[in-house]
């Protein structure tokens, strides 16, 4: 008798690890999207203290010397080759090319919720690229989803929107590094390891940062206090946390299904603004919130 009750504990315990370990993953693309969002709110309080490619510099840099120091001490193994030259332009694209141009976008005074709601239209970006160029067929509930999506979208930001050639374009440029480079990893190095190669991108993105703030910044600090927390924060929780699980998700779910995650962020960043920073949170965000995570549920479905 006790022996069959210690199995049946024993079986009661393994049955609740499996249960933890199947709810893990459902909760990474929550966790994305709190920590994606936050560092609307850590880069515009950046660039109130530095220049932007001066503040990018600063990320990029240290997540890559923190990560990067990780994996040799893990001993992961490093992507070589040819697939080393897909991560570096995979980085380039997701890191550089959308970072450079949103943070530039934020120390020219465009408010933080109108580029998250550019980001935020990602979704349809990849979905179109990912057709072509991964043969990622999309379903008429998703597309519903990703029309869902982008009401929300609008919604959230709605009172907030403003318009201006040069942040326009700026954004644009992001949302193009973001949506390309997410479809190329995804095309040409979906299986590499998260660790190395978030660390790689890191690495070869800080350099053309840093030469960028030499030749078109005034790279000086002008309080070193936010400049710090700032970049602290976005190193930490955004360009290793949040990159971590983005590449982990790309690595084991379709691109398209990945990218919808960021019809959230807009209304996400509201709050966050709301909560940080004292802005009003307009009733369109909560309805915002409210139908653009209606459309990342349908969007999502397999």
């Amino acid at each position: 008798m006790a022996v069959q009750v210690t199995r049946t504990e024993t079986t009661r315990t393994e049955t609740t690890r499996a249960e933890s370990r199947a709810k893990a993953p459902a909760l990474l693309p929550s966790l994305f999207v709190v920590m994606w969002s936050s560092a609307f709110v850590a880069g515009l309080i950046g660039v109130g203290a530095a220049p932007p490619l001066l503040l990018t510099f600063a990320r990029f840099a240290l997540a890559g010397l923190l990560l990067g120091g990780y994996a040799l001490a893990v001993r992961a193994p490093w992507p070589r080759g040819r697939r080393l030259a897909h991560v570096v332009v995979a980085g380039l694209l997701v890191q550089v090319v959308q970072f450079g141009a949103f943070y530039s976008a934020l120390g020219l005074g465009v408010p933080a919720a109108l580029i998250a709601l550019v980001q935020g239209l990602s979704p349809m970006v990849v979905a179109l690229l990912a057709g072509r160029a991964l043969g990622e067929r999309m379903s008429p509930v998703r597309w519903a989803g990703f029309g869902l999506g982008a009401a929300g979208v609008g919604l959230a930001v709605a009172d907030r929107v403003s318009f201006s050639p040069a942040a326009l374009a700026l954004c644009a440029v992001g949302l193009l590094g973001l949506s390309a480079g997410t479809v190329y990893q995804k095309r040409f190095a979906a299986d590499m390891d998260v660790r190395t190669g978030t660390a790689v991108q890191f690495l070869a993105g800080a350099p053309l940062m840093g030469l960028g703030a030499l030749l078109l910044e005034t790279p000086r600090v002008g309080d070193w206090g936010a400049f710090g927390g700032a970049v602290a924060w976005l190193v930490l929780v955004n360009s290793i946390g949040a990159f971590l699980l983005l590449n982990t998700m790309l690595r084991d779910a379709p691109a398209s299904r990945v990218s919808t995650m960021f019809f959230l962020t807009p209304a996400v960043t509201a709050v966050m603004a709301w909560l940080v920073a004292g802005q009003s949170l307009h009733p369109l965000a909560v309805a915002g919130l409210v139908v653009g995570g209606a459309g990342v549920l349908l969007a999502a479905r397999r």
